[in-house]
Parts: structure tokens; sequence; C-alpha cells
């Protein structure tokens, strides 16, 4: 579901992080490149510590590259900005503010009118299922709800990319596989680029067009792989024949490179 539309070009990008009390550096990132397409639903898979996070947290202008550069839409990303949309793993709505209030907070920054804001998020509590707790605060919510809160508060701004640092790794499995069929509909219904990070493999092949395996620290791509499975996507794919192959073939990546990880730190 690619376009040929470039959106995104990750240029050679690493990271090198100093050493703590005078130690050697640490490597965590080596040069990285990446193109992605408009509409692209990019998941990124790999052992831990591999870089995964650090790659998404440099697109997101959360952290500096120690080489190399990001272009978004052609023009270099220099810090954060409202045309990247962040969602975490963690819980990270405003305790105070309430469902409404906490979708309504980047539109408020930018200045939109309230009657404005008022309808952009109606739109999107409707789209995730929470009508009727536009007043609830995030401690009334479950944790599947508050992820749904952020999910429409990222994409309120509407944002040129989605990004998403493992956001249903804190879920229980039902409530997590849910929240990937939700994010599939909204993704094919605003046609937005996405750049997913997780550490299950199910849910990388479940969700994306296009699967990133990186290597063991320090990371760097070791594969990509087209997911031909047709969307729209049933949950029901993940019992057939096609889906077992490419989880078999991901899986005994990942496998490998997690070896090299506990290899390591023997």
């Amino acid at each position: 579901m690619g376009g040929a539309v470039s959106r995104l070009s990750i240029r050679s990008v690493s990271r090198t992080f100093a050493g703590m009390h005078g130690g050697a550096p640490t490597l965590a990132l080596q040069p990285t490149s990446l193109a992605v397409a408009d509409n692209d639903f990019i998941t990124i898979l790999g052992p831990s510590g591999c870089g995964k996070s650090t790659l998404l947290r440099i697109v997101a202008g959360l952290d500096v590259p120690t080489a190399g550069d990001v272009l978004l839409d052609g023009q270099p990303v220099a810090g954060p900005g409202a045309d990247r949309g962040m969602v975490f793993q963690s819980y990270t709505l405003f305790p105070w503010l309430t469902v409404r209030e906490n979708i309504c907070f980047g539109l408020r920054e930018k200045g939109l009118p309230a009657a404005e804001q008022a309808e952009i998020a109606a739109r999107y509590i409707a789209e995730i299922g929470l009508a009727g707790f536009e007043r609830h605060y995030p401690k009334q919510l479950s944790g599947g709800m508050q992820q749904r809160v952020a999910l429409a508060r990222a994409l309120a701004n509407d944002p040129k990319i989605l990004l998403l640092d493992e956001p249903f790794g804190a879920l229980d499995h039902q409530t997590r596989a849910l929240m990937q069929e939700l994010l599939l509909s909204i993704w094919e219904l605003h046609k937005k680029t996405v750049l997913f990070v997780t550490h299950d493999v199910d849910e990388a092949i479940f969700m994306a067009n296009r699967c990133v395996v990186f290597s063991a620290r320090p990371g760097r791509i070791k594969k990509e792989l087209a997911i031909d499975l047709p969307y729209p996507r049933h949950y029901t794919v993940k019992t057939t024949a096609r889906f077992s192959e490419l989880k078999a073939e991901v899986t005994e990546d990942i496998r490998a490179e997690s070896l090299k990880t506990v290899q390591l730190e023997r």
C-alpha cells in the first residue's frame, strides 16, 4: 500500500553515546538508511538495545544523530514538530486534563478556535470508540483506553508521519489485538505514514506493508521484508500459511540476532 511519493528519508544516521564517568563511548546505531514512502506502514523489529527506539527518537527530533540526517518531505528534521505525531509505550496523557482536553492540547497550542478544536476532538473520539468518555480523566480509564486517547491526540494534529514506540507493549493480549485492528483501520482511513517499533513478531507482520529487522547492538538494518498480505487485514490472516511463512522467516532472523546479544553480554 506504500506509494511512490517519498515522505521520509533517513540517510546514514548513526548515534554514539558518551561514556559514563570517563568510560568508552557506546555506538548504539550504525549508519542506517531507510526510505519511507507516503502511506507506508513500516514496522521495526530487533533485539533489546539494538537502537530501534533511538532511531525513532531521532526521527521525532527528540534526539540528535552523531552523523547523517533525516529529511521529512525534503526538509531537515532539527527538533520536535507537529508534523510528526509520537505515541510511547508508557501512558503519557496529562492526568489533570480530560479525554477531550488531552486530544485538544496540540490544537490549542496551535491557536485553533475552540469550535474547531471541539469538532476535531469529537471526530477522533468517535473513531477510537470513546464516545461518552469525553469528560473522564486518565485515572478513570483502562490502559487500552488511555492509549486510544494518546493515538487520537497524535492524529488530531494531522501529522505527516505517525511514530509509535511499542505503544501496545503494556497491554494484555486481547486488548493489544483489538488495538492493532483499530490502528490499521485508522491508517487505512486517513492514509497516514507510520513507523512502528515493536518486539512482537506477530504484531510486526500483521500490521506492516514492510518489516525492517535490526541487527544486534550496535544496530543496523539487517533485512527489509515486504509483507505481501492484502489489506484490509482481518485477525484471521494470522492463521494463514503465508503469515506462518513470514513469521518463521522473521523469527529466525530475530533469534539469530538475539543470540549475538546474549554472547556480547557474557
